[in-house]
């Protein structure tokens, strides 16, 4: 440990310090870590590294001064571990509203992956997807996908394959709503953000 590297953040712009402390912290070897110094306990880098790294990083405060709050980041493991993120029974089996209710948090990934809810009776109106395959996968409730050449009952437990470019329309079920599973390529520049 006396011979960890010591960043110390507090004179660097705030924006400026995540990034610098993360690319350090992947610089590291496994095993080993690394002393932080910043001007307050960095609460919302834990945050942070843990929904990057998860438990592939070690987060141990240090005893601290006002001013000065030292911890030490270790990195247990050579890439992020893999964990649970979501437990579909948890989510609601009828939206009151339609639209994105979960997303993957974290940023450095190569997928998309988020959870729609429509409201009884809601719809996504007809559109071209995006130039990239979707798989879809029938969470609760029930409804029907319009394509160009057919309709398709959705249902619970259905696996579903939207290619790329494809013209697709939803429709909820008038009393269950439908809520599904959505996973694609990464868009670069987009992002679906949780409603409020």
């Amino acid at each position: 440990m006396a011979d960890e590297p010591v960043i110390d953040v507090r004179n660097i712009p705030k924006p400026e310090r995540h990034p610098l402390i993360i690319k350090a912290y992947e610089e590291l070897e496994v095993g080993t870590g690394l002393i932080l110094v910043n001007d307050h306990v960095p609460e919302g880098l834990r945050v942070e590294m843990v929904r990057e790294f998860a438990g592939a990083v070690g987060w141990e405060p240090l005893e601290s001064t006002e001013g000065e709050a030292r911890v030490r980041i270790v990195r247990r493991a050579g890439t992020p571990a893999p964990r649970v993120v979501l437990d579909v029974t948890e989510l609601s089996d009828t939206a009151e509203d339609s639209g994105s209710v979960w997303q993957l948090p974290t940023q450095r990934r190569d997928l998309d992956e988020n959870v729609i809810a429509l409201a009884p009776g809601g719809e996504i109106r007809e559109h071209t997807g995006p130039s990239l395959d979707v798989l879809i996968h029938v969470l609760a409730g029930a409804g029907i996908l319009e394509t160009e050449t057919a309709t398709i009952d959705l249902s619970p437990g259905q696996l579903v394959w939207l290619p790329r470019k494809s013209r697709r329309r939803f429709l909820a079920d008038a009393e269950a709503g439908l809520q599904y599973f959505s996973v694609h390529q990464r868009k670069q520049g987009l992002s679906i953000t949780a409603r409020s």
